[in-house]
């Protein structure tokens, strides 16, 4: 199936998605890669606020390459990075925040029960980061840039974002465990 979902999203956005679907996406969503997440964590653990809401939000694993115009900031590039480097850190996340789904390349691992009836994992193909700076309309916010641009937490309004494919849905089935699956048993055999 292929869907054009819109943020906010709600829950039954998320759960009628199965592995292989195509999404694109319009609305908000927030990047955040290893640095972002561990902040978000410890803030979070030391009861401090964070100054955007995650809940029912979209997180984009993508450090952009930004300029400035004037005083208002452009996308120049903002392809997907590999979200394997924050599956350690997601579980404790999804558990803190009602995040509804997590955009990034290559799938995640230890991650499919944290989302179960809650979350899905969007795969974005690499190599497209000027086509996903295409479908970024705007440039709303930028949160904790001390920890450098791709680090930073960039609010970004998206139109038409995608193709995305459901690497992992919120039912448990994960497209990349069934590859690395076939592929062992292929590669056993020879």
């Amino acid at each position: 199936m292929e869907y054009n979902l819109t943020m906010p999203l709600k829950k039954e956005d998320i759960t009628k998605l199965s592995a292989g679907d195509i999404v694109h996406l319009n609305g908000t969503i927030l990047t955040a890669r290893d640095e972002a997440h561990a902040h978000i964590l410890e803030k979070t653990e030391n009861g401090k606020e964070i100054p955007f809401g995650l809940d029912e939000s979209v997180i984009y694993h993508c450090g952009p390459l930004m300029r400035k115009i004037e005083d208002k900031w452009e996308i120049v590039a903002a392809g997907p990075t590999t979200s394997a480097r924050m599956s350690k850190m997601t579980p404790e996340l999804l558990d803190k925040y009602n995040v509804f789904a997590l955009i990034g390349k290559g799938g995640m691992t230890n991650v499919t029960e944290a989302m179960q009836d809650k979350c899905v994992y969007l795969a974005f193909t690499g190599g497209c980061a000027a086509l996903a700076a295409e479908n970024i309309i705007n440039v709303k916010e930028v949160h904790w840039l001390e920890l450098g641009m791709p680090e930073a937490v960039w609010v970004l309004e998206v139109e038409n974002f995608g193709p995305l494919v459901v690497g992992i849905d919120a039912k448990g089935n994960d497209l990349f465990s069934k590859i690395d699956e076939k592929a062992r048993k292929i590669y056993s055999g020879l």
